[in-house]
């Protein structure tokens, strides 16, 4: 077999440029799929540089298969949510229950873009007043607990005092319910932390705390040394149990997880 003339080399050399163009130029455009598309696929160059076949799908980004153009052609879209609704009213007066406020998906994520944040939030809520105006004055019973997190939706201006404007108390757990290590809903999970023989802190601030004994419901504050206290979780009527009141203390010292706050 001969050799080539210049003119024939050229011409082999502008078309494997034109091949390689040609190519180049498919890749991934009016080929974004969703999700996981064994059919969205095409023969180019892939992200790594390796000429063969390549997708367009989702999953291409977990499985390093993409096509070279596949960002450009496929940005990623992150979710887009709307803004928080107002939050909605305590259930009753003078009864422990949560707050909600939600917000709706305005745009599902596309080509891997970030997942869509949590739509509901709860807090913990009691309106410290009935419907005429008057206040509740629960001073008896068991305590009303939840965690610090889900505090921030209480009514905090009743009194008109701010919320470090109170005290802690260190209880013992000596007993619970083994439905609170069973509850898994996002607003339940804290119960999960609760354990017998630990020391937990409860804060007691405005408005839970009585505008005339300064204390609050189930606190123990009226209690003999050793007396066995009882507390309920706001939010499952299924967790509660028995503690016995360690000392009170300006300010509560227990880890995070530890800590909780009565309503």
């Amino acid at each position: 077999m001969g050799l080539l003339s210049v003119e024939q080399n050229v011409l082999l050399f502008v078309t494997a440029l034109f091949g390689i163009y040609h190519y180049s130029e498919g890749g991934c455009s009016g080929r974004c799929c969703q999700g996981t598309d064994l059919t969205c696929f095409t023969t180019d160059w892939r992200m790594d540089r390796v000429y063969g076949t390549c997708y367009c799908d989702e999953r291409c980004v977990k499985t390093k298969d993409c096509c070279f153009d596949y960002p450009t052609e496929c940005p990623a879209q992150p979710c887009l949510v709307s803004e928080w609704s107002g939050w909605s009213g305590c259930a009753q007066p003078c009864q422990p229950s949560f707050l909600v406020r939600r917000r709706s998906i305005k745009r599902e994520p596309r080509n891997s873009g970030q997942a869509c944040p949590k739509l509901e939030e709860q807090a913990g809520c009691m309106e410290y007043q009935n419907h005429h105006g008057q206040f509740c004055a629960q001073t008896q019973g068991a305590a009303f607990i939840t965690t610090m997190e889900y505090s921030k939706g209480r009514v905090h201006d009743l009194y008109g005092a701010p919320l470090d404007a109170g005290f802690c108390i260190e209880f013992k757990m000596e007993s619970l319910t083994p439905q609170c290590m069973v509850e898994n809903q996002p607003y339940t999970r804290w119960m999960q932390y609760l354990r017998e023989g630990y020391t937990v802190c409860v804060a007691c601030q405005p408005p839970a705390m009585s505008n005339h004994s300064r204390s609050c419901q189930g606190d123990g504050n009226l209690s003999k040394r050793d007396e066995l206290l009882h507390w309920q979780a706001v939010g499952s009527l299924r967790c509660r149990g028995t503690w016995r009141k360690v000392q009170r203390l300006e300010h509560c010292s227990c880890p995070q997880v530890h800590s909780f706050v009565f309503i």
